[in-house]
């Protein structure tokens, strides 16, 4: 372990064009349960029933109750040493390369965390728990009420607002897709942290980055199905393992 932090740690130092992509992992270190484990049921329901447009249309005050207990959970969540050990990645490689494009965070979470941190470069490619819109004028809107005063909330035009969140079977907001891809192509080191890399496209990232000539690195907990072709695996907790390659 020692060995393999070691040159990770060169390596992170020595490269210029830095991507990270963090999964549910690094939130789950500050207390956000996961959809996968222990803490993924709400009242007996997946979240694989309750994400997605159909569960919406149904009961939309239904999915409303589950998004706001995950924002009560949320708001009461600090970032860990593994977010702020990325802010601190973001500014050494700012300084390095004369911009933020030296290091690009892109993240599967919801939750905000990353911003909260101090995170600037994030690209959010499964959306922001924090912001809603609406179904019926389009409008988007930023909104951290917690508890929300109205389940379901809805617009001032009186349209049903929605998460700002993609659901199961929606695609990926296509500007946030293409700078995640633009940076993986370009990225000398990719490092792949708090992500079970089972959820496609998002885990087809880091194969993406290792074809262009990358270095692969999996910080995680349990093993990931992009072991078998990293670089480096260092299991463990990001906010345990990323600070010690500052």
């Amino acid at each position: 372990m020692t060995d393999s932090i070691g040159a990770l740690r060169q390596a992170v130092d020595e490269a210029e064009r830095i991507v990270a992509l963090t999964g549910a992992g690094i939130s789950a270190e500050s207390g956000v349960p996961t959809f996968r484990g222990p803490g993924g049921l709400w009242r007996n329901y997946s979240p694989e029933k309750l994400a997605t447009p159909e569960a919406f249309a149904e009961n939309p005050r239904l999915v409303w109750e589950w998004y706001d207990w995950r924002r009560s959970l949320i708001r009461k969540a600090e970032p860990n040493a593994g977010h702020l050990a990325l802010v601190e990645l973001e500014r050494r490689k700012a300084g390095e390369a004369g911009g933020p494009s030296g290091f690009t965070l892109v993240t599967q979470n919801v939750d905000g965390l990353h911003d909260r941190a101090g995170s600037r470069n994030v690209v959010k490619l499964h959306g922001d728990i924090w912001w809603v819109r609406c179904m019926g004028c389009g409008v988007e809107q930023r909104n951290e009420q917690v508890p929300l005063e109205d389940l379901p909330p809805r617009c001032a035009c009186g349209g049903s607002l929605r998460p700002g969140v993609v659901w199961f079977g929606e695609p990926l907001p296509e500007a946030e897709w293409e700078r995640a891809v633009e940076a993986s192509s370009n990225a000398q080191v990719f490092l792949a942290v708090g992500t079970s890399a089972v959820v496609y496209p998002a885990a087809g990232l880091a194969e993406l980055a290792q074809a262009a000539g990358a270095r692969l690195a999996v910080v995680n907990a349990e093993p990931t199905p992009l072991d078998a072709m990293a670089d480096w695996v260092l299991p463990g907790k990001s906010g345990e393992l990323l600070p010690r390659l500052l």
